[in-house]
């Protein structure tokens, strides 16, 4: 018996070889893509999984009510607070920075190591590295001990055998004390080498608000996680408001109205990447994994559709067959499974066409992600399988189902076509489809024009044709090498002029203060600038004056403000001119003596931030801070210019260190990768659709024409003309689609208009794509039916008509 299904089947296949392809190339498509997003989020998921003790260890985010954001900054008295008044807080790791880089000198090589991060004495207790050589057991305890990888040892010594060997760097000597070696699994915590951050964190010691660090706790086996974070908010949070008020003179509560956090998340180590609030190695982006993993099961989904309806098309033509198998005896449910089969058949040689073509996709998919993916994970084939099986089972059950229902008596006296079983859920069906390409249709066009106006806003700067060149970060007077540097490079043919500011746009290393006036806080950005910074990036004045190098008080309190920080205090620029306040990184007031025009310094994602401009000299911690230095070439010959300085960089200033720079337009314009990932993705999504979408209609086309086909005889012999009847075979189809997209409308407004809301800077949602939707689909579906209505009208009358 199941040899005579097999053969039944590929006669059938062999016949209906175009709707045999139709169904093998839609599902292969929809598969693909669904293993491909599955792999990404698998990938996603994937972090940290290595680590034996990521039961224990969670991300420490702080909720600040204020402004409705989770934050990962924390200070070092505040993670010594919970553990030692919290039982189930058993430990906890500081960072304090990450993908530092020095010039290490061994007793036979000097090179420079990049990669490195600063971190607490017990990172080791966290993360327990494969040990190659040395000890764990105080490995970070003293100011000059240092953990090193095996890549790293083999680069500095030759060998990994190296604990107890001396490096020297930053102008200090270090022991190894540990060298261990870094998984090959995925974790965003690969250092190439670990050193306590040791006059930092000794500085910090006391500082109850000097959020310098992240951090992660390790609590105790089978520790009530709600109840710690309950512990950390009344034991931390509130201890900490009642010891700071004081110097403020204000309530306990009200210092946590105004300065926070007022409540804690802890999230498992292993969800950190993809699930956290706020990750201090930066967090994933869930949301839009979710997004791009629902299109592509949608994909699948009409790829189903699509195989349902070319099933029921081939109805009429399996009317006898069936007729005489129920007359000889056949039962309903050996004409089911029989289909069922023929269906498994095409769905099984779909998934092992797409597992070849995912495999031929994955180095690109890589490289657009920038992974390194690989179709070794047996989920990827488990969760692909099943979802062939359950395409199976919808795809085959119903066309199974609606043709095994047939009459043998209707059927043997060949007037099936007559029958209307059915049409109710295949109108139902093709809806569902043309709902689903109207939303992507709509979406892709809501996409790309969020995207271009993204990249045609103006930023309220001028970043072209400027250069900024990092400072290594070994050098204990960076604000003097600035001032050397910048009369030095000044000389250099083809450059046009220099200057320093910290809050430089495309750039994340960044602080923020508390700034204080009257009864009123709130956090700003500190940018530390050289005079004529503003100027140099053309930035626009709106009230007051530039700071200015002959006036001795604006290098003592005197600094400009953005429009964003006078709007968040409530003022106008007038009155802004005349207020002193009090900022959090100085104990002194400070005077504003001109307001700028906002300008975007980290993504157009996120509003302007307020900002407060000062120059570096005004305050003793800032001028350490001066890391970077920055040129304005001229066009002329950008290329040239760019050599020179490297050569005068590279044989003047650090040599032996790599030269870091880039040009800050184009710095800025990786803040949008995303979004032009997104905008790519749902591109290809949306052509892919498009595609299944025009096979739907084929299909449905072909099954419904293919019943009224008597009805055309009939009337053609009654003398209807080609246009009437093709008008009237393609009404319907039009009337579905215009349904659908009156449908999809209000769903694909509320999506996208959610979608929207992520972005600060956003369109105002367009009427275009929705009208642009329902002409394309209402021209697609014409076109397509018309197709297949005009080789209805060449019907062969004698063949409909001889049982009339």
């Amino acid at each position: 018996m199941f040899k005579n299904w097999l053969k039944i089947a590929f006669v059938n296949y062999r016949k209906n070889w175009l709707s045999t392809i139709i169904n093998l190339f839609g599902l292969t498509i929809g598969l693909t893509g669904f293993m491909l997003i599955l792999m990404h989020w698998n990938d996603e998921e994937s972090f940290e999984k290595w680590n034996p003790k990521k039961d224990q260890i969670y991300g420490l985010q702080s909720y600040y009510k204020k402004d409705n954001n989770y934050g990962t900054g924390i200070s070092i008295p505040m993670v010594d607070r919970a553990v030692k008044v919290i039982p189930e807080v058993k430990d906890y790791v500081l960072f304090h920075a990450a993908g530092v880089g020095y010039k290490m000198s061994t007793r036979n090589k000097t090179a420079y190591q990049k990669d490195g991060m600063l971190v607490s004495e017990n990172f080791f207790n966290f993360f327990p590295f494969k040990l190659i050589s040395g000890s764990y057991k105080n490995a970070l305890k003293g100011e000059a001990s240092i953990a090193i990888s095996t890549t790293t040892a083999k680069n500095l010594f030759g060998k990994t055998n190296v604990a107890g060997e001396s490096i020297k760097f930053d102008n200090k000597n270090y022991v190894v004390t540990a060298v261990y070696e870094l998984p090959e699994e995925n974790s965003v915590t690969k250092p190439e080498f670990v050193v306590l951050p040791f006059e930092q964190m000794k500085n910090d010691k006391e500082g109850w608000s000097t959020f310098n660090y992240g951090s992660m706790l390790m609590l105790s086996k089978n520790a009530d996680v709600k109840a710690v974070q309950e512990k950390i908010v009344t034991e931390v949070y509130k201890y900490r408001a009642k010891v700071s008020s004081g110097e403020l003179g204000i309530t306990p509560e009200k210092y946590l109205e105004l300065y926070g956090p007022s409540d804690s998340l802890l999230t498992p180590l292993d969800e950190m990447k993809l699930h956290a609030k706020a990750y201090w190695f930066g967090a994933g982006d869930f949301k839009t994994l979710m997004i791009l993993f629902t299109l592509s099961v949608l994909i699948v989904i009409l790829s189903a559709i699509n195989f349902i309806n070319l099933k029921t098309a081939q109805a009429s033509q399996r009317a006898k067959e069936i007729g005489v198998r129920k007359a000889i005896g056949s039962t309903k449910a050996n004409l089911i499974l029989q289909f069922l089969m023929e269906t498994f058949i095409i769905c099984i040689t779909s998934y092992l066409l797409s597992l070849a073509l995912t495999e031929l996709l994955l180095p690109s998919f890589n490289k657009f992600y920038d992974k390194e993916m690989k179709m070794n994970d047996w989920h990827i084939f488990f969760y692909s399988f099943v979802m062939v099986l359950l395409v199976t089972l919808i795809s085959g059950l119903i066309p199974a189902m609606y043709l095994s229902n047939f009459k043998a008596i209707e059927t043997l006296k060949g007037n099936f076509a007559r029958s209307r079983h059915g049409v109710w859920l295949r109108n139902g069906i093709l809806t569902l489809q043309i709902i689903i390409s109207s939303f992507f249709i709509i979406g892709g066009l809501i996409v790309n024009q969020q995207v271009k106006y993204m990249m045609n806003k103006d930023l309220g700067y001028n970043g072209k044709q400027i250069m900024l060149i990092n400072f290594s970060e070994n050098d204990p007077k960076p604000w003097l090498k600035y001032e050397r540097l910048k009369n030095e490079i000044r000389k250099i043919n083809g450059v046009a002029d220099v200057s320093f500011g910290e809050a430089a746009p495309g750039t994340f290393r960044y602080s923020n203060a508390t700034m204080d006036y009257m009864d009123k806080s709130i956090l700003a950005q500190l940018g530390s600038i050289d005079y004529n910074y503003l100027q140099f990036m053309d930035v626009k004045l709106k009230k007051g004056r530039w700071l200015n190098p002959d006036l001795a008080s604006d290098t003592i309190n005197n600094l400009l403000v953005n429009e964003a920080f006078v709007r968040k205090f409530g003022w106008s620029d007038d009155e802004a001119l005349k207020i002193e306040f009090r900022p959090g990184f100085d104990n002194k007031p400070y005077h504003i003596v001109g307001v700028v025009k906002d300008f975007n310094v980290k993504s157009l994602k996120s509003e302007v931030e307020p900002i407060v401009f000062f120059h570096y000299r005004e305050t003793d911690w800032k001028r350490f801070q001066v890391y970077n230095i920055q040129l304005k070439i001229k066009p002329d010959d950008i290329d040239g210019t760019v050599k020179r300085i490297k050569a005068y960089w590279q044989n003047n200033v650090e040599r032996g260190y790599p030269f870091d720079y880039y040009f800050i337009d184009k710095q800025f314009a990786k803040t949008f990768e995303t979004y032009h990932k997104q905008q790519t993705l749902f591109t290809i999504l949306n052509a892919m659709v498009l595609m299944v979408a025009l096979l739907g209609l084929f299909a449905l086309s072909s099954l419904m024409i293919e019943q009224k086909l008597k009805d055309v005889a009939i009337r053609k012999s009654l003398g209807a003309s080609d246009g009437t009847l093709i008008f009237g075979l393609t009404k319907q189809f039009l009337w579905i689609t215009l349904i659908a997209v009156l449908i999809s409308i209000p769903i694909s407004y509320y999506l996208m208009n959610e979608w929207l809301k992520d972005f600060a800077y956003r369109i105002d949602m367009p009427v275009l794509p929705f009208v642009l939707s329902l002409v394309a689909l209402l021209l697609l579906t014409f076109a397509v039916v018309s197709v297949k209505a005009y080789q209805a009208t060449k019907v062969n009358l004698v063949k409909y008509l001889k049982y009339e």
